[in-house]
């Protein structure tokens, strides 16, 4: 349990676990130096090649995207992944390394010269073994049983990587080998047995018979169609049953919309014809042609006698007033005059000539020419009519003939247009048979197996430049895991939070030099926290716990004596059974260390007022000390404090100096 809050922290970490830190650093470098110098070398032999689109990458041989029985290949597809799964495939390794083992029978010779030959032996004998402890897990049922050429095929898949950037056509090889040579020769082989095993199992040997009867069969489909077609046109008289049913359906729209307007004319002149002959009835035959009229002789009387009664009036009016009886009487005349002559008739005629009323005349010429018309209308409305159930009738022929021709097109267009796929793929059927004759296919070596005599693994050199810088990372890391490990308890700034418990001060491990202030500090501060009031009046029992033996008690314990008696107080250590209690102005101390396995430590603890539990720093481990605290609780209820022992800075001066200037 350490508290970090500095780099000063972080150093003195390392230095608690130097040792640890020493340790990974020497082993990493050791292995990494080991591992450059005695690993065997690798050697890698690259290649590309280039896919190029073609005959090879098609999913079917016929266009998907004019076709609906076959689903169209979806552009997330890469197409260079199949040829990467052939290219690695087993079959192609298999022949590999069957082809290996057979050029390696060959060249094998005897080994020449001391050093050879120890090593031929030696592999003889690693070889032998191997063999051994595999026949003998296949006898335990652990594995099952391989041959030679197997593993080597295993080995070789291991050893051989593919890859193709996003969106690139060019496939690069890698084999890695401990020999360049023989890598070299590895990748040649593999790449002629690639393409000789792709161009045999993607040949068309049968696509040209197959597509030229399909050829065949779409020309006799197309001519039996075409036969039944002529044959079902000439009966509705028309090019195709779409045309002959525009032309029925525009006559007809042209004869109905004249049969309405014949209509509609029929029936106003029938209308016309009507009313004339109704309005003829009521007119005269003969009308006055010239009239002679004149005044009425009745008129002329009453208009004399009016005017000489009102000149009686006027002359009566010179002799008697108004409203006297004569003029009453000439007024009331006058006024029966003018009664009369309103009635009478002014003029009246004397003579007039007659002639045949023209109008009648009009009327019946108008009657005359709108029955000629009408019949016209008539005439005209049976011919249209006719014609219209004419035209219906062929309407209704070609309707029920409709769904015949419209398949017989269908499957013309269909059976057209196939023949033209069908040729299509037999031309590109007739070129791929040539170019597998000829063992010709898409994939171009742009780039042959190299000879590279530099090794890619280990690479030595920079092996052993990173060997320190490895092997401090390695120590850094294993200090890291150290101390999140470590349960010890190395200083006292999470003490109180841990354990619940105060800490009563961090006694400082003595120098070599002898005591220095830090170390008196330490220890007044655990006079500082002591009641010195209950001192003074009744006497304090302080009892020293520790969970493990030589933890500090009995130097806590002398040091603290000299602090008191420094003080003017009076100081028992450990008093024997019987002595009185501390009195006032004196301080018992009580030694209970061992307290996991010491009983007589229970029984001094019994008559402390206070008990602090003492901790050595860098020994004592956070488990320990909960066990002891749990029961010094479980025995006397409490436990005051904590007093931390032989607290220890790691850290050397002249390096803790650097970090203070």
């Amino acid at each position: 349990m350490i508290d970090i809050r500095s780099f000063r922290d972080l150093v003195r970490l390392y230095y608690i676990f130097r040792r640890p830190f020493f340790i990974a650093f020497w082993v990493t470098l050791a292995l990494i130096v080991a591992g450059a110098f005695f690993l065997p070398p690798k050697y890698a032999s690259e290649a590309r090649l280039l896919i190029k689109p073609g005959r090879e990458n098609l999913t079917v041989p016929l266009d998907a995207g004019e076709r609906l029985t076959y689903s169209p290949m979806s552009t997330q597809r890469d197409p260079i992944i199949d040829d990467e799964k052939m290219l690695t495939g087993r079959p192609v390794v298999t022949q590999v390394a069957r082809l290996y083992l057979a050029e390696m029978q060959q060249a094998a010779r005897a080994p020449q010269g001391f050093t050879q030959r120890a090593k031929a032996l030696v592999k003889q004998g690693l070889k032998a073994a191997l063999d051994g402890a595999r026949a003998l897990a296949v006898v335990l049922g652990l594995s099952e049983p391989q041959s030679e050429e197997d593993r080597l095929a295993d080995k070789f898949e291991d050893k051989f990587t593919v890859t193709h950037g996003p969106g690139s056509n060019v496939m690069e090889l890698r084999f890695t080998w401990d020999d360049p040579a023989v890598a070299q020769r590895v990748m040649q082989t593999w790449i002629k047995v690639y393409t000789d095993e792709r161009t045999a199992v993607l040949g068309r040997k049968s696509l040209v018979a197959f597509y030229d009867g399909k050829v065949r069969d779409a020309d006799q489909q197309i001519e039996s169609l075409k036969g039944q077609l002529r044959t079902r046109l000439t009966q509705i008289d028309g090019i195709s049953a779409e045309e002959r049913l525009t032309a029925i359906t525009k006559r007809l729209n042209v004869l109905r919309d004249r049969q309405a307007e014949a209509l509609a004319e029929r029936t106003a002149l029938e209308q016309g014809v009507a009313y004339a002959a109704g309005r003829a009835k009521g007119l005269n035959p003969e009308v006055v042609a010239e009239r002679d009229v004149g005044l009425s002789p009745g008129w002329v009387t009453l208009s004399g006698q009016l005017a000489e009664l009102k000149r009686q009036r006027v002359e009566a009016l010179r002799v008697f007033k108004e409203g006297a009886p004569a003029v009453n009487a000439l007024t009331e005349s006058i006024a029966n005059v003018e009664a009369q002559l309103k009635l009478e008739e002014r003029n009246t005629p004397r003579a007039e000539k007659r002639t045949p009323n023209e109008l009648g005349t009009l009327i019946a010429r108008n009657q005359l020419e709108k029955g000629t018309r009408l019949r016209e209308l008539m005439s005209l409305s049976a011919a249209f009519a006719k014609e219209i159930e004419d035209l219906t009738a062929a309407r209704a022929q070609v309707l029920a003939r409709e769904p015949e021709l419209a398949r017989l097109e269908q499957g013309l267009q269909v059976a057209e247009k196939s023949r033209l796929l069908y040729l299509d793929s037999l031309e590109k059927a007739r070129i791929d048979q040539a170019l597998d004759d000829s063992r010709i296919n898409n994939i171009a070596i742009i780039e042959a197996a190299t000879f590279s005599p530099g090794r890619v693994a280990p690479k030595s050199l920079l092996l052993l430049l990173l060997a320190l810088p490895a092997g401090g990372m390695v120590g850094l890391l294993v200090v890291y895991l150290s101390s999140v490990l470590d349960k010890r308890i190395h200083d006292g700034g999470r003490i109180e939070a841990r354990f619940g418990v105060p800490l009563w001060s961090t006694v400082k491990e003595i120098p070599p030099g002898g005591e220095d202030n830090d170390f008196h500090a330490s220890l007044h501060r655990i006079y500082g926290t002591l009641p010195r009031a209950r001192i003074a009046e009744q006497g304090l029992t302080l009892g020293l716990a520790s969970s493990r033996p030589r933890e500090g008690v009995s130097f806590i314990a002398r040091h603290l004596r000299t602090v008191l008696e420094s003080q003017g107080l009076r100081v028992r250590l450990n008093p024997e059974a019987g002595e009185p209690p501390a009195g006032p102005g004196e301080v018992v101390l009580l030694e209970a260390s061992n307290l996991l396995s010491n009983r007589q430590a229970f029984v001094r603890l019994t008559h402390a007022d206070q008990i602090v539990l003492v901790v050595e720093a860098g020994a004592s481990v956070v488990p320990v000390v909960d066990n002891a605290l749990g029961v010094l609780r479980t025995a006397f209820r409490q436990v005051d404090g904590i007093v931390l022992n032989r607290r220890r800075f790691e850290v050397p001066p002249r390096v803790l100096a650097f970090f203070q200037r």
